[in-house]
């Protein structure tokens, strides 16, 4: 094996293993939650805690990979994985639970950013790249494919704990294989900035943290603290970032077009399919009686279709730009979303079918663009970075978003089957729209590059991106 396949390979099992233990809770959150004996609370912490660690991290993550090692950085990663999928395998309640969710997180995060910065140096010439990262956007489905069906199947057979047991033998197994990997670092390496990196992670955390604690009711002075805290501690961020000489975000990347236009791709794609699949499996549970296994497959219909065209997605037409790539792909899974309005108490599992196949197919073109934009819209040295700020994206717009959908499926708290599905189809409605107003953006922005920017200067930039 060529040490370019040995990465990709290393790469795309780790943003499995990651996604496999993000989406593992949610198709046997009723059982973990009797058996960690945690009330309302308790299952929304379940649910929201690896986007803590995930969302405060991942930036971070991309930049010490670019600057301290990438390999090195994916190890690391890989190791605090273990330790806290184990860790939650064998965690006496919630509280300990919780923890070990936000340092699977913060793994994951170190996982996912280096994993793809890995990828972006191993693969420099145009075609290949695009098959490489086609085949990093086929790992993101296939995760969520087999995250809550071999969930569901252990839970059945043994304990809903055997699935973090597995993931924690498995990261050890990652992290032993990324050690054959080649190194690859920023040649222009720079001082670590700590009080970016501190207010940062405390922001993102603090933000976090209330919005899920505030779906128990938005007034309790604990949200108000968090929320507050979290919105000083990122602008206090911001404007260290601006002043520092050695900033851990260069913030004129924003300026790019490119750049802006996967990163609001990617809030899109979490505030959107993401947040309103994240409320299924409770939704068919507890409105249309639906098994946890029927649940689970119906997570595998719409991330299976995304694995097999994700891999396709580098067939595509070569003038196809990744803006339109990923503008279009949006407006199809809104379709797809939109498909799924008008469900009724007396709806099977096969009325969600076909909107979650289409939406998936789309799904795999958008992440097979967001892996290969996120890294080809910043400097080459900053690959890490540019998928550090991809994912963030995706994670707090995931984050966000399943706020949204929990506060408009369920504005009163009422869990009666009529109130449920009444709630569903506002959330496909609410989250269709988050999906067409991103796709909308991204084509702007990708408007406003053409017209702003002279045509021989454009097509350099192109060439480069590419």
């Amino acid at each position: 094996m060529t040490a370019a396949r040995r990465t990709l390979l290393t790469a795309t099992l780790g943003t499995v293993a990651v996604l496999v233990a993000f989406t593992a809770p949610l198709a046997n959150l009723n059982q973990t939650a009797a058996g960690l004996d945690a009330g309302a609370s308790g299952r929304t912490w379940i649910l929201s805690s690896m986007s803590i660690g995930l969302g405060a991290f991942l930036l971070t993550a991309g930049r010490v990979a670019d600057d301290f090692g990438r390999r090195r950085t994916f190890v690391a990663g890989a190791v605090l994985l273990a330790a806290g999928s184990l860790l939650g395998a064998v965690a006496p309640g919630v509280g300990v639970f919780v923890a070990a969710r936000v340092l699977t997180g913060t793994g994951g995060a170190a996982v996912i950013a280096a994993g793809l910065g890995m990828i972006a140096v191993a693969f420099t010439e145009p075609l290949e790249r695009a098959r490489a990262t086609g085949l990093w956007g086929a790992s993101v489905g296939a995760g969520i494919a087999v995250g809550p069906v071999l969930s569901t199947w252990l839970g059945r057979w043994s304990s809903w704990r055997d699935v973090y047991a597995v993931l924690a033998a498995g990261a050890v197994v990652l992290a032993l294989t990324a050690s054959g990997c080649n190194e690859s670092r920023s040649a222009h390496r720079a001082r670590l900035d700590v009080p970016g990196v501190v207010l940062l992670a405390a922001g993102s955390s603090s933000l976090l943290a209330g919005l899920t604690e505030g779906r128990q009711g938005w007034t309790r002075p604990l949200v108000l603290v968090l929320l507050g805290a979290g919105v000083l501690l990122l602008a206090a961020f911001v404007t260290a970032e601006l002043r520092s000489d050695h900033a851990m975000v260069d913030l004129t990347l924003f300026r790019r077009p490119a750049f802006a236009a996967v990163t609001v791709a990617a809030l899109a794609t979490g505030g959107g399919i993401i947040a309103l699949l994240s409320f299924i499996s409770g939704f068919a549970g507890l409105a249309l009686g639906l098994p946890p296994t029927t649940t689970a497959w119906l997570m595998l219909a719409w991330s299976g279709p995304s694995v097999l065209t994700a891999i396709l997605s580098r067939r595509l037409p070569h003038h196809w730009t990744g803006r339109a790539r990923m503008g279009i792909s949006l407006v199809v899974v809104a379709i797809g979303q939109l498909m799924l309005w008008g469900v009724g108490t007396g709806s099977g599992a096969g009325r969600f079918v076909p909107g979650l196949l289409l939406a998936g197919v789309a799904s795999g073109v958008l992440n097979a663009a967001l892996g290969r934009e996120s890294v080809a819209s910043v400097p080459a040295a900053q690959a890490g970075l540019g998928s550090g700020a991809n994912n963030t994206a995706r994670y707090l717009g995931s984050a966000l978003g399943v706020t949204v959908v929990s506060v408009v499926a369920t504005p009163s708290g009422a869990i009666s089957p009529a109130a449920l599905v009444d709630g569903w189809n506002r959330a496909a409605l609410v989250t269709a729209a988050v999906s067409l107003v991103g796709a909308l953006v991204v084509l702007l922005v990708g408007e406003r590059r053409a017209v702003a920017v002279p045509a021989e200067t454009l097509s350099r930039q192109e060439a480069d991106a590419a």
